[in-house]
């Protein structure tokens, strides 16, 4: 049952757990045998997935940005379920608009969440992951890889975790803890929805190129990730084809910045480039919590 179950007994974190990825990664680490702590903002939606997972899961309403509340509440999950096996950084949020003309508090905001957040989030539980030797999935993007004309601090971020996640990793491989990448291209979440409400990004998304341009659904993500942890993959290729856009990243930025001369040159007048603010329902509840609505 070990070898089937890997993950059976042991206790796993998940941060942005409300939603989306989070969340069924969290149904999902459950079905595999998994004791889930739920972390995000929204308490309710939380307790809504805690109380769909009976006995199996509890929730702490928490901003991950926050090091003193992270600190406590890794305390409080391991009293509760012991010392973490899994830590997946999953908390996100996004914008979309020119760089010049974004509000520089939500710019800021992404990269707090996603970077700051995420280091904050290592911090508090990687202890508890030594004393396992267990298992850090940082969840990336494909914005770590190409840059996104229009999501400037989202790329900065998630470019930024992903060198992070590397510079952990080479840290604590001695001490048998793994440390893996997730790559995604756009899925379907609510933020991904949320970005589909803006007639910038819904134009450019549409002149992306192959694959890029598509939305994934979410529960093969969730399910290739969940094996992955179980695996204690190094990376993660959400769509089998990002492996391809990894190994040619270094032509990438040339390639989008021509695409983009010609592109934005076609949208000018025709779309509303303006700023999007943060995106989604979460993205909403997160800009709220900090005080940018």
């Amino acid at each position: 049952m070990a070898h089937t179950l890997p993950l059976l007994g042991r206790t796993a974190v998940v941060t942005g757990a409300a939603r989306g990825l989070g969340e069924g990664m969290a149904r999902a680490l459950v079905r595999r045998g998994a004791d889930v702590a739920l972390l995000g903002h929204e308490e309710s939606e939380l307790a809504r997935v805690a109380a769909a997972l009976p006995g199996r899961a509890a929730h702490w309403p928490v901003d991950v940005t926050d090091e003193a509340a992270m600190t406590r509440t890794a305390a409080e999950v391991e009293q509760r379920f012991g010392p973490p096996s899994v830590l997946v950084a999953n908390a996100g949020v996004s914008s979309g608009g020119l760089f010049l003309d974004d509000d520089p508090a939500t710019w800021r905001r992404v990269v707090e969440v996603n970077l700051i957040g995420s280091a904050v989030t290592a911090r508090a539980f990687l202890p508890g992951l030594l004393v396992t030797r267990g298992y850090y999935l940082q969840v990336a993007s494909l914005a770590a890889i190409a840059p996104a004309p229009l999501m400037s601090a989202y790329c900065a971020s998630k470019s930024g975790v992903e060198a992070f996640a590397h510079c952990v990793r080479a840290e604590l491989a001695h001490r048998g803890v793994a440390v893996g990448v997730a790559y995604l291209s756009w899925t379907d979440t609510d933020m991904v929805r949320g970005a589909q409400h803006h007639d910038s990004l819904r134009a450019l998304r549409a002149r992306m190129p192959g694959p890029a341009c598509r939305t994934y659904s979410a529960q093969p993500v969730v399910d290739r990730l969940v094996r992955s942890i179980e695996r204690r993959a190094p990376a993660i290729y959400a769509q089998p084809w990002l492996r391809a856009a990894q190994a040619a990243r270094a032509c990438l930025p040339a390639v989008v910045a021509h695409r983009a001369r010609r592109e934005f040159g076609r949208l000018a007048g025709r779309a509303d480039l303006s700023a999007t603010g943060l995106l989604g329902a979460g993205g909403e509840a997160d800009a709220e919590a900090a005080g940018l609505r």
